[in-house]
């Protein structure tokens, strides 16, 4: 009868013990600084930085993407969630096809070699050496996934821009195909680019063209015929412009160097194709320009030349796909030694003005969909800490239970065991739905998420 007593009297002090210290899991969970008991500083909730997070999803950490010297970018433009969140469930089984569009010296020439030779596939494109086109086919099938130069050729015209592109690759794309598969249903076609700096690309297409390159095969179909040489004069006569000085190259008006990103991204049937007779040059530019910005800011991804490791990191968390080697970025280009003054690159900027407006327009969206999509991989990143941290306290919160109902018994306690099972259970729930509500946790700062080159 004493050692009953006494058994239950040592029950006391114990469980109140154990009841202290789950209180106290609730409370202040693990991983955790909401019971902070040194300085005022320290009960600052702590931002989550790139030091503590892993690696993210396309298999880089943040140290390999170093804090850019751009400051917080100012907002001139209005975009929406959806211009932001471009990721597509790339099905490179199905129908889907990447289309590049690929404007002349803008460096897609490395990026076209990216798609076909540097991503990770159960059934990588098959490049023969000595070849210039590889073979990327869907695993299992004779279709192609991409439509580029390295893939397909020039099926649609050297260097075809968005009029022909969007006109002609669905035929091209059936009439490869049809002999080899039956359509089953309408393919989708995700179209994308790269941009670069108006005055570097323009000072990079006049050493091309100096050097003797030219692009002349090039047919410019518009509502279905090529433009006549009356809306297209040449610049030169002979087979090449090769030696062509600075002055001369800016002098000629038709020279289609001079904003070339917007006329190759625009739709130019909404302004008469190349007949300028129409509209003012004013009103043609305005329409360019809108009609340029709505293609670009509608396609599945575009990068930019200046932002290599950025633009892979678009790309990826767009399709879904991987790269074997990281991009590298070239800044010692032909642009980049010509030694123009700037007296001639502002000259060059007034001849490119609405690609310099597209290009504006473009960096900021750029910036932005790289912002919202580390936010979105931080997030989901908080979200995997905050569910093992939650399995690991239940863990330890039945331990404690389980200790708890083993010292009841010893002291002669038989009661209250089914309602510590209930709590349990409703524990679990609480548990689970506060999971689900983590889901829709709204993010810390937007501009404290972001790692800046």
């Amino acid at each position: 009868m004493v050692e009953e007593k006494f058994n239950r009297l040592l029950f006391i002090p114990i469980a109140a013990l154990l009841f202290f210290m789950i209180c106290y899991q609730y409370v202040c969970p693990a991983d955790s600084n909401t019971c902070s008991f040194t300085g005022e500083e320290d009960r600052t909730p702590r931002r989550f930085s790139s030091s503590t997070s892993t690696s993210s999803s396309s298999g880089y950490s943040d140290s390999q993407y170093p804090a850019e010297a751009d400051p917080e970018i100012d907002s001139k433009f209005n975009f929406t969630v959806r211009d932001l969140d471009r990721r597509v469930d790339f099905d490179i089984s199905g129908d889907d096809v990447i289309v590049f569009l690929h404007i002349q010296k803008t460096g897609g020439t490395t990026f076209g070699r990216h798609l076909v030779k540097n991503i990770d596939l159960e059934q990588p494109c098959d490049c023969m050496p000595g070849q210039r086109k590889c073979t990327c086919h869907r695993p299992g099938k004779t279709e192609s996934w991409l439509f580029s130069r390295f893939s397909t050729g020039w099926s649609c015209g050297l260097h075809a821009d968005w009029t022909e592109l969007t006109n002609c690759v669905p035929k091209v794309m059936s009439k490869r195909d049809k002999k080899n598969t039956p359509r089953r249903k309408r393919r989708n076609f995700y179209y994308i680019t790269v941009l670069r700096d108006p005055v570097s690309r323009y000072l990079s297409e006049w050493k091309h063209v100096q050097r003797g390159a030219t692009w002349k095969t090039a047919a410019h179909v518009c509502d279905g015929r090529p433009p006549t040489s009356d809306e297209l004069p040449a610049c030169y006569a002979g087979e090449d412009w090769a030696g062509v000085a600075l002055a001369d190259f800016t002098a000629c008006a038709s020279n289609l160097a001079n904003n070339r990103q917007v006329r190759m991204l625009a739709d130019l049937s909404l302004v008469g194709c190349y007949n300028a007779t129409g509209a003012s040059e004013p009103q043609r530019g305005r329409a360019l320009v809108a009609s340029a910005k709505a293609n670009l800011r509608r396609m599945a991804f575009f990068g930019l030349t200046e932002f290599q490791r950025k633009t892979q990191y678009l790309f990826e968390g767009t399709f879904g796909l991987r790269f074997l080697r990281a991009f590298t970025q070239a800044n010692n280009t032909r642009a980049a030694s010509t030694g123009v003054g700037e007296e001639v690159r502002q000259r060059i900027a007034a001849l490119n003005a609405l690609d310099v407006e597209l290009y504006e327009y473009a960096r900021e969206l750029f910036q932005r969909r790289y912002r919202a999509q580390r936010q979105r991989e931080r997030a989901e990143e908080r979200r995997r800490l905050r569910r093992r941290r939650w399995q690991r306290e239940r863990r330890q919160r039945k331990q404690y239970r389980s200790f708890l109902s083993r010292v009841w018994r010893r002291g002669g306690g038989e009661e209250g065991e089914e309602e510590e099972e209930k709590e349990e259970d409703e524990e679990e729930g609480r548990g689970e739905m506060g999971e689900e509500m983590g889901e829709a946790t709204t993010t810390e700062d937007y501009s404290n998420q972001v790692v800046r080159w």
